[in-house]
């Protein structure tokens, strides 16, 4: 597997990294832990060195699994982990950043992953009633007390990465980003490479999307969330299979899955980006990884660019609730 730097604080991970939530979390019926624990042993095993989890993704259940499984080769991998969200009777219930309330959280993830430091800290959602300023600088006192390495955010504005990395150095930003979702390209890419920032893409094949397995009669369980995403309602799935089809078209000419050229898509704009797909079968984790092996030509990336920019994508990417939480 080949290496990337996100961020310039020297932060070496894996091209690809695997994002952890699905395992027990969000997209319908989660994998009992044995499996769990084998998949993201395997990744590990396959390449992979970069895991993605969050307090929320359970909530705190998807920590102590990824911390069970990683805990042998904790030395040889890099965890992320995000703090932000106020909890009751183990329900989110509204961001809160507040410096104690981080510290806090800090506490709860160190015992939950089982380790001592916590590799990449991101705040996962910007909270409007603390200062940014605030935010970084009790992340700057816990990577001098030695509990965080580096400082991320998560679908945090230009504005607000300034201001944070103004304090503490901000080693990468977490956004949405892929084919079907390209905001980042006009409200932050500019801004992270200016600064020297890394771009962690959730969501690189849109939540399941791109790998063209799903389509407008495609049923989901009862709790997977993307029944509640405008983007997943039977009429704009039927929609927005016009990108799913040019990437089959780029798919079958490159001997690859769609999957592989729209993760391959994103290893092609920028060598700071490292996509974090998620998966609950092996034979897709080995797929996703194949990725690497396709290689997009300039010539390949402008057919994809020019087409792609005919192509007019229906629905929001987020319910009205959860949308309220990003920072504009």
């Amino acid at each position: 597997m080949k290496k990337r730097l996100l961020g310039n604080q020297g932060l070496e991970v894996s091209a690809l990294g695997l994002g952890c939530m699905g395992l027990n979390f969000s997209y319908g019926q989660a994998l009992g832990k044995k499996e769990a624990i084998a998949l993201i042993r395997a990744a590990f095993e396959k390449g992979i060195t970069f895991f993605d989890t969050a307090q929320i993704d359970g909530p705190f259940t998807n920590e102590e699994l990824v911390g069970e499984a990683l805990a042998p080769i904790r030395n040889d991998v890099v965890i992320a982990t995000k703090f932000g969200f106020n909890f009751q009777d183990g329900k989110p219930t509204g961001l809160n950043s507040k410096p104690e309330y981080i510290r806090q959280s800090v506490e709860g993830s160190l015992k939950r992953l089982n380790v001592e430091v916590i590799d990449l800290l991101y705040q996962h959602r910007v909270d409007p009633d603390v200062p940014m300023e605030d935010v970084a600088g009790t992340v700057r006192e816990l990577i001098k007390e030695g509990k965080v390495k580096y400082f991320g955010l998560s679908e945090a504005s230009a504005k607000n990465i300034r201001k944070a990395h103004a304090i503490q150095p901000v080693t990468a930003l977490q956004s949405e980003y892929s084919l079907w979702w390209r905001e980042p390209e006009t409200k932050t890419m500019s801004t992270l490479e200016e600064l020297g920032i890394g771009l962690v893409p959730f969501s690189p094949l849109g939540k399941g999307f791109l790998t063209g397995k799903i389509d407008e009669s495609t049923r989901f369980e009862q709790s997977d969330f993307r029944n509640t995403v405008p983007r997943f309602s039977a009429e704009n799935r039927a929609a927005n299979k016009q990108l799913v089809d040019l990437i089959e078209t780029i798919a079958k000419r490159k001997n690859a899955t769609p999957a592989q050229i729209a993760l391959a898509w994103l290893l092609a704009q920028k060598p700071w980006i490292v996509p974090i797909p998620g998966t609950t079968k092996i034979h897709r984790l080995e797929e996703n990884m194949g990725a690497m092996n396709v290689e997009l030509t300039n010539a390949d990336l402008t057919e994809i660019e020019t087409a792609a920019s005919q192509i007019k994508i229906q629905g929001h990417r987020y319910s009205e609730g959860s949308q309220k939480m990003i920072d504009e």
